[in-house]
């Protein structure tokens, strides 16, 4: 069972899904998210209103409200999954597309298909909206994920490099030419 998108008060489920990725990851010291963060930068959905993947019904999405999210459930309506994503653009397609920021299955949820489930679900979204692409980012020593990732289809783009400013790198970056 989803939660599309979710609600204000699905943040504490959000972030405890986000520690835990953080820790599989071997990275909890670095989670910088806060309930009041999640609450000021992911677009939920209002109360009462439906909402699907094919037709999201969200508060618009923004700069400082760039991100959107999904919840699985499992059959005893525990959490067992969430994808956390935004929307981007491609050039040469001149096309909208979904980053999937963070997929997350507990560790309880793997192998029954909530992974799979989620990845649909965005997939049916980019489809929709007559979308381009559907990306997201793997780490290399992640290799049950990236078997997983191959074997619903997705290719690895190896002739890509992943590239990041941040922190005071992006301060100086921004007054370069002051």
């Amino acid at each position: 069972m989803f939660d599309m998108p979710v609600e204000t008060e699905d943040v504490p489920t959000i972030l405890e899904l986000i520690r835990e990725l953080a820790d599989y990851e071997h990275e909890l010291d670095a989670v910088e998210a806060s309930e009041d963060t999640l609450l000021s930068t992911i677009a939920f959905a209002p109360e009462d209103i439906e909402s699907t993947s094919t037709a999201p019904n969200t508060e618009p999405t923004s700069p400082s409200r760039p991100a959107r999210c999904l919840l699985l459930f499992d059959e005893d309506d525990k959490p067992v999954g969430m994808a956390l994503y935004f929307y981007n653009y491609s050039t040469w397609r001149a096309k909208a597309g979904i980053y999937l920021e963070d997929l997350f299955v507990r560790q309880t949820g793997r192998k029954k298909g909530y992974g799979k489930r989620l990845l649909v679900e965005l997939a049916k979204e980019v489809v929709a909206t007559k979308g381009g692409r559907l990306e997201w980012s793997v780490l290399k020593w992640n290799e049950p994920s990236i078997q997983f990732y191959e074997s619903i289809g997705a290719k690895m783009m190896n002739e890509w490099v992943g590239m990041r400013v941040d922190r005071e790198g992006l301060t100086r970056l921004a007054g370069l030419l002051d």
